[in-house]
């Protein structure tokens, strides 16, 4: 409990955020105005009266009432102090030594000596019952256990003591002021309160929550101080192993034993171009300065590994035979003239620039890009071998079929985890040469997606122009393409990007001949499945019979892939009937054996089946030719008109077809039903029943306007009642003007003509130049009539009308 009494009049000395409390001594600068002030009127206080009246225990010593002053703000209690002594602090300056007593309520202000604030106040009396209450008792005892401990963690030994032996509740609770953690705010708080068992709370509180702070920060300061222990101590325990190593290898006499891990020595003995070498000496400097333990010291160690590989001064020396080199290219693919004549050229051109010292110019080498197009299974991938072989370069070959993320091609950047170099910078380290020939394989099946667009990041790498400079993303680094060969393949030309297109020069594969797979399957393929299914050479014999049958029969296809198929299955049947006991070798085998061994054909040309089974036996069918992804091939084209009581003309196309197709077949209506008079043609059925054309093979997508004619013939043909001859194909776009126009692919639509047994074929006028690319025993066995108008292909592609056939419905 706690009451008022005493009436005191004291001059005020202000604490500017500072508390004191009962029991505290504290010394006070006087060189502070209102701490003189104060001092020096209770001392003429003192002096006026002779001795203290208003305290029994504090004699005659000054008094003054020390106030907290918090933010200009006096509190509402202070508490009494008298002035112990006056002199000099530590420090020399003039000061007085406080000691407080008890808390004063303060009152209003009054008048007094000197220059100092004079108050009234009232003497608060703290009165507690006697005995303590148990729960005091208690309160009392935890407060100084906690004491204790803080006291103990400080090694505060000697003050332990005293804390221990004070006993009045509120001189305990006062005591708590000394402690440093309490902020000013608490301070006030507990001056401001008067009840003791209140204040006593207050601080057993306010130290329990320190202690437990204190003792997470403890925690964490320890779990700290371990791993700093121990990253010290292992940093010592590696010095020391490094010296150790070191002085074995000094006593060993092997200086030079861990030379591949010296990174620095590496670099400066590799042989770099300078600008490498300076790149590389800076990423050893920042790995001589990182710790080990840093994972940056594993990105560097792995950036050098990879920049150490790479080959940047080895070449290999071209082999400048010329005709060796053309000796090697026919001996190992037959065909492909286009190909082998550029190889040929390169060869030459490269050769004479190396006798008049022309190998850099412009600080580009004499590189080459090429971009084989053609149908799968012409030897474009085998091709790049038999390349690298005529020249004597190193292969490497870059499947980039599916790839969709452009970092493939250039590389990552160092700051993602897992980097890895571009695969153009991963196949000239795998050749270890900066020349080899790089066979980038599948070049239109590149996509692209929110990664990045694979096919713009080759633009840089199959440009001549750029390529000597060009820059992968991990490397950062300048790496000197131009004298590398790239072969680039591709079956489908529509679908590599133009501008990539545009720097990479183009050659066509067009497929093989007959003839052409006959010595492909008798020198090439024969030999290998003869190999792979464990059979000698002399063992079976295939002879040119079936070998021609196989190809024509079996696999009509532009180039061989399916027929080494067949072969292999040919002779897997011989092996095991040899081993069943069913079979004797050696063994010769013809066209004939080729049924009861691997069944009947599954291409029988069209011309041999038999009249009444013909697609073209019924008039409104003619045979078209196509391109197709898979090479050349016959396109049939069936047309219809429908019943009179159906009602309405039209035109309906089925076989899914493109938009270009469909223009076109409006086009070959358009033509014959304005001109079917001349034609001598019944076109007053195109006016009142509607027209059917369909595409057969539904299932495939087909566009183009190269079977204008074909349409128009298949119609002409449905009118007059007249059958399209079976030996006749033909290609053409039509005008409305009945011109016939030019088109594409003429090489591959001839030997699809010549694989299906078609001995005519009628082409435009204006590809008639383009006969020069077609094989002469193809020429020889096709007869063809270039044509510039449809009057030409209908005198061509109907058969003569000896017994008028009706329209089909």
């Amino acid at each position: 409990m706690a009451s008022t009494s005493n009436p005191l009049t004291l001059p005020v000395l202000p604490l500017d955020d500072e508390v004191v409390l009962p029991g505290m001594v504290v010394p006070l600068d006087l060189s502070d105005t209102d701490v003189r002030a104060a001092v020096e009127a209770a001392q003429a206080a003192a002096r006026s009266s002779g001795i203290s009246s208003n305290s029994g225990n504090s004699g005659n010593k000054p008094q003054v009432l020390l106030v907290p002053r918090i933010d200009g703000t006096y509190a509402a209690t202070g508490v009494l102090g008298t002035v112990e002594q006056v002199g000099r602090l530590s420090d020399g300056d003039p000061g007085a030594l406080i000691r407080g007593r008890s808390r004063v309520q303060i009152g209003a202000g009054t008048t007094g000596p000197g220059a100092a604030l004079w108050v009234e106040g009232t003497g608060v009396d703290e009165t507690l019952p006697d005995p303590l209450p148990g729960a005091v008792t208690e309160l009392v005892k935890e407060y100084k256990a906690l004491a204790t401990t803080w006291l103990k963690k400080r090694g505060a030994w000697q003050v332990v003591d005293r804390v221990q032996q004070i006993d009045g509740v509120s001189a305990l609770a006062d005591n708590s002021g000394y402690s440093p953690f309490l902020t000013t705010a608490q301070k006030v708080e507990l001056l401001e309160t008067a009840d003791p068992v209140v204040r006593l709370k207050l601080a057993v509180k306010w130290l329990s929550e320190h202690l437990a702070e204190q003792d997470v920060a403890e925690s964490i300061a320890k779990d700290v101080q371990e791993g700093v222990d121990k990253q010290q101590r292992e940093f010592l325990l590696r010095r020391q192993l490094d010296a150790v190593r070191k002085e074995l290898r000094e006593i060993n006499g092997k200086e030079g034993e861990d030379e591949s891990d010296d990174y620095r020595t590496r670099v400066e003995a590799a042989d770099l171009p300078e600008k490498v070498r300076e790149a590389a000496l800076k990423e050893v400097d920042k790995l001589e300065r990182s710790s080990d333990q840093s994972p940056e010291g594993s990105w560097i160690r792995t950036w050098l590994d990879t920049v150490l590989e790479l080959p940047w001064t080895e070449r290999t020396e071209d082999q400048y035979d010329i005709r060796g080199a053309k000796e090697i290219l026919d001996a190992e693919h037959a065909g492909l003239d286009d190909v082998k004549e550029r190889i040929t050229e390169y060869l030459a051109v490269r050769k004479r620039r190396a006798d008049r010292g022309l190998g850099v110019v412009g600080g580009r080498r004499g590189g080459a890009v090429l971009a084989l197009v053609g149908p799968p299974g012409v030897g474009k991938t085998s091709l790049g071998e038999s390349v690298a072989h005529a020249m004597g370069r190193k292969f490497v070959r870059v499947a980039l079929g599916g790839v969709r993320d452009e970092a493939e091609i250039r590389g990552h950047r160092r700051t993602y985890v897992g980097a890895l170099p571009g695969r153009i910078v991963r196949a000239i380290k795998e050749a270890g040469s900066m020349n080899p020939v790089v066979l980038l394989d599948e070049i239109d099946k590149v996509g692209s997606d929110f990664r990045g667009d694979p096919a713009a990041a080759l633009l840089e790498v199959l440009d001549p122009a750029q390529n000597h400079t060009f820059r992968d993303h991990y490397l950062e680094v300048e790496l000197d393409l131009s004298d590398v060969v790239f072969l680039a393949t591709a079956n489908v030309l529509e679908a590599i990007p133009e501008a990539l297109l545009d720097r990479m020069e183009l050659v066509r594969l067009d497929g093989y001949t007959e003839d052409e797979k006959v010595v492909i399957a008798r020198d090439h393929l024969l030999p290998r499945q003869l190999e792979r299914s464990g059979l000698e050479p002399g063992e079976v014999t295939l002879d040119d019979s079936a070998l021609r049958k196989l190809a024509g029969e079996y696999t009509r296809e532009a180039g061989v892939r399916n027929l080494e198929r067949s072969v292999a299955r040919l002779l897997r049947k011989v092996a095991a009937q040899h081993e069943l006991g069913e079979q004797k070798l050696p063994l010769t085998i013809t066209d004939g054996d080729l049924r009861a061994l691997i069944g009947r054909p599954h291409h029988v040309p069209e011309s041999a089946q038999d009249p009444s089974e013909r697609r073209t036996a019924v008039p409104g069918v003619a045979t078209g030719l196509a391109v197709t992804g898979a090479g050349g091939d016959v396109l049939f084209v069936e047309a219809s008109l429908a019943d009179e009581e159906t009602g309405g003309a039209g035109l309906t196309l089925t076989g899914q077809l493109g938009d270009v197709m469909k223009e076109s077949a409006q086009i070959a209506l358009s033509f014959l039903r304005s001109h079917g008079a001349e034609l001598e043609l019944p076109v007053a059925d195109l006016k009142d029943r509607s027209v059917h054309i369909h595409f057969p093979a539904g299932a495939v997508p087909k566009d183009g306007p190269s079977a204008g004619i074909t349409m128009t013939t298949a119609l002409a043909s449905l009118l007059s009642g007249r059958l399209v001859r079976t030996d006749v194909a033909m290609t053409g776009e039509v005008s409305l003007t009945g011109r016939v126009l030019p088109i594409g692919g003429l090489k591959q639509k001839l030997l699809a003509a010549h694989r299906a047994g078609t001995t005519t074929v009628v082409i435009p006028k204006r590809n008639e130049a383009d006969l020069d690319d077609v094989p002469a025993e193809i020429l020889d066995k096709l007869e063809i009539h270039p044509v510039t108008d449809v009057r030409q292909v209908l005198e061509i592609a109907l058969a003569p009308a000896e017994v008028r056939v009706p329209a089909a419905a």
